[in-house]
């Protein structure tokens, strides 16, 4: 049996990336922040419905680099054995830009959205017997392929992810695929309406967006692919390639 963690787990789409390896049999580590009581009440639901796999709480502020190192080695140690995926989900998500950009967000976001998951990456890649292969999903954005000012530190830690995402398939190599997925709209986020949300989704070319079903899915048909790294899926309906500009009718 397989083990993944899955940071950002008991909330959103980390929660539908775990229910989908749980139902598969897979022992999932469940990382979470402050979601302590959604990731038991997960694990509670998912025994109920009978899955029978190891499903770990692993706890972490990833803005406490110790805490972030130590995240890998537990999971393994609760396991009994090595994590062979690794789900970079867990992400920050403020707006901010050139007028409002402060430190304070700029090192939140980096902190969240990159070093963690190059900290969990390089201890998943030390864990891993040398007879062993395994995979990396790093969870991105669509708009790292359709930039704007507009949230600028949460843009610039996912494209500088995009990179590592790259950079790691190079090196880890040949025993390790490291690839990602760029959502687009798939939930209202906390800056938006129901209708907000709804009115972006419908305005992608192809009239909506993806579900978390769908992301999870999608990481099982990566780790099926045994051909594939330094990749990212848009799951987002086309949003990446909206080309009209404000000032062009149409």
């Amino acid at each position: 049996m397989n083990a993944i963690i899955v940071t950002g787990g008991a909330r959103r789409i980390g929660k539908a990336i775990v229910r989908h390896f749980a139902k598969a049999g897979w022992d999932v580590g469940i990382h979470c922040r402050h979601s302590n009581e959604e990731a038991e009440e997960l694990i509670h639901t998912l025994k109920a419905e009978g899955c029978t796999g190891s499903l770990v709480p692993l706890s972490a502020d990833f803005q406490k680099s110790a805490q972030v190192k130590d995240l890998v080695p537990t999971a393994t140690e609760k396991f009994g054995k090595p994590v062979t995926a690794l789900v970079n989900n867990a992400s920050l998500f403020e707006e901010d830009d050139i007028h409002s950009l402060s430190q304070e967000s700029w090192d939140a976001h980096m902190d969240v959205n990159l070093k963690a998951p190059a900290l969990l990456s390089q201890a998943f890649f030390k864990q891993l017997p040398d007879d062993q292969t395994g995979n990396i999903i790093n969870i991105i954005d669509q708009r790292v392929w359709r930039l704007n000012p507009q949230f600028m530190s949460y843009t610039t830690s996912k494209s500088a992810l995009w990179t590592l995402t790259r950079t790691m398939a190079q090196a880890m190599a040949p025993r390790i695929r490291v690839n990602a997925i760029g959502p687009g709209p798939v939930l209202a986020s906390i800056h938006q309406s129901k209708e907000s949300f709804a009115d972006e989704a419908a305005n992608v070319p192809l009239g909506t967006g993806p579900t978390p079903e769908e992301i999870a899915r999608t990481i099982d048909f990566i780790l099926n692919t045994p051909s594939l790294t330094g990749q990212m899926l848009a799951l987002d309906g086309g949003q990446h390639l909206a080309w009209q500009t404000p000032d062009i009718p149409v």
